[in-house]
């Protein structure tokens, strides 16, 4: 059933060419300009916008709001209450088309909340694939959500923030803006982040400071006995000898039993730190 301004109510969508063998509830409202490929669950009273895409296999649960531009892959969860793509919190942004894009299989917990890019950058906050996102969690604009992220309870992240594949960020968390958080690294619970947190590494306390590495986190990543006995030497070498960092980098460069993708992946994070590294 169509409303007055065009929007679509219902299970009347579920032959509609734009949502193939979707699932609607009746009491959704979709509007005309949405895409939802083929197995699309919509829960009771969920709102969809136009210029929303959202991939196949993906369940939008009761009451979540999706407002475009908005691009969201196959396979999502969407919890009660979530909302995606709503407009920046940013004074600058005077309603510019910038979009939130999302990949596949993400479980996004109740009353999580993503937001659009503002214009600062290249105008999309972007989430990937593989991640848990629990309840009252939220994602600032321009943000960078690397895989397999784990971000829980009422953490709050802001604008533009970077979190690389495999972090875990506690529950009731901040991260300042700008701010990078590494691979394999840690974020304890009630911490306040602002600065970059390295990659593998455990940070707790308001402010964060330094814990030392994520042990269960590289085992868990699959790392062996040998890998993680390189990173911890590359860790003493940058965090408990004294040195600068320029110092670090060349200590590193200089043993060739450090010359390993993970330690490259450190030294490459350390150089391109402009808000500093947790210490």
């Amino acid at each position: 059933m169509a409303t007055s301004d065009g929007l679509v109510v219902g299970s009347a969508f579920g032959h509609h060419a734009r949502m193939p063998d979707c699932d609607i509830h009746p009491t959704a409202v979709i509007h005309p300009q949405a895409e939802l490929e083929a197995g699309v669950e919509v829960g009771a009273y969920a709102v969809i916008g136009p210029d929303v895409r959202i991939g196949a296999g993906t369940i939008v649960g009761p009451h979540a709001v999706l407002e475009g531009p908005l691009r969201l892959g196959p396979r999502n969860h969407l919890a009660a209450h979530v909302t995606l793509g709503l407009p920046p919190q940013d004074d600058g942004y005077a309603g510019e088309p910038t979009e939130l894009v999302i990949g596949s299989d993400n479980r996004f917990r109740e009353f999580f909340t993503a937001h659009r890019a503002s214009t600062k950058e290249d105008g999309v906050t972007r989430i990937g694939s593989h991640n848990l996102f629990m309840a009252y969690s939220h994602i600032g604009h321009d943000g960078r959500i690397g895989d397999r992220v784990t971000i829980s309870n009422a953490s709050q992240l802001a604008g533009h923030v970077q979190v690389e594949n495999r972090a875990y960020i506690s529950a009731v968390c901040g991260v300042h803006q700008f701010v990078r958080i590494g691979s394999l690294s840690m974020v304890g619970g009630g911490a306040v982040v602002t600065q970059d947190v390295a990659p593998y590494c455990t940070v707790t306390g308001n402010r964060a400071r330094l814990r030392g590495l994520n042990h269960r986190g590289l085992q868990r990543a699959g790392l062996d006995a040998g890998e993680r006995r390189r990173i911890r030497q590359a860790y003493d070498l940058v965090f408990r000898r004294g040195l600068t960092l320029e110092q670090a980098r060349q200590a590193i460069a200089d043993d060739p039993g450090l010359a390993t993708p993970w330690i490259e992946a450190l030294v490459a994070f350390m150089t391109g730190s402009d808000r500093g590294l947790v210490r």
